[in-house]
């Protein structure tokens, strides 16, 4: 039978920890409407629910933290349209709420990369972040994508790569290091274009750049990617 709104609601109220939520809120998440749960206890209240889109719907709507994020993970990405994503993404209020729905939810979506390229030019902060964090989460999760489609995500990383503010930046950086861990063939592209990124007189580009290079270089990622060729 499936849970009210009300019920996980209450469940949620129950699970919150104020330790937590005081964690939350050192790092940067905006805890106005949070309990203070951790991801793992979502995740299992997820899978005890169910894939269930009507009832994602409801909780989006309570604009509660955790039922938001909760909603991302038992919602039908084949039922996402596109109207849906905007509305949602309009509600971004945090990094670990846009992070949790592109990773859940959005990534797997029709309209994914669609989403991706066109919300990576938009000016709104947490709807610029969520097109690079969809980038960086299909490079994770969706393995038959050609390397062709995450190449064409190169010039918008380049393009973005001097937005300063701290949820972007992090973003264009993590869209590219997660490129660059796909393959051997996308790992030398990427170290080639995070090359061309460092050579711009911006601060915000060389640590992008940087940090993006250390990691693709270093003899973990190399070993990882060869390993999966042999």
């Amino acid at each position: 039978m499936t849970m009210a709104v009300d019920q996980i609601l209450a469940k949620l109220e129950s699970l919150g920890v104020e330790e937590d939520r005081a964690g939350m809120a050192r790092f940067g998440i905006n805890v106005e409407n949070a309990y203070g749960i951790r991801i793992p206890v979502l995740r299992k209240m997820a899978k005890e629910i169910g894939t269930n889109h009507e009832l994602a719907q409801a909780l989006w709507e309570t604009e509660m933290h955790e039922a938001r994020i909760l909603a991302s993970m038992i919602d039908d990405p084949k039922r996402v349209c596109e109207e849906q994503m905007e509305a949602w993404v309009r509600d971004f209020n945090s990094w670990d709420l846009c992070d949790q729905v592109c990773g859940n939810l959005f990534d797997k979506t029709e309209s994914a990369f669609d989403k991706a390229v066109e919300w990576a030019g938009r000016e709104e902060e947490y709807v610029k972040r969520a097109g690079f964090a969809i980038i960086a989460w299909a490079a994770f999760h969706v393995k038959t994508t050609p390397n062709s489609v995450f190449e064409g995500y190169f010039p918008i990383i380049v393009r973005e790569a001097t937005d300063e503010r701290n949820f972007v930046k992090k973003a264009v950086n993590w869209a590219l290091r997660n490129i660059g861990k796909r393959n051997l063939s996308l790992n030398a592209k990427a170290i080639e274009v995070a090359r061309e990124i460092e050579q711009i007189e911006d601060k915000t580009a060389k640590w992008i750049a940087g940090d993006a290079i250390r990691e693709l270089t270093s003899k973990k990622v190399q070993a990882r990617l060869k390993k999966k060729v042999n």
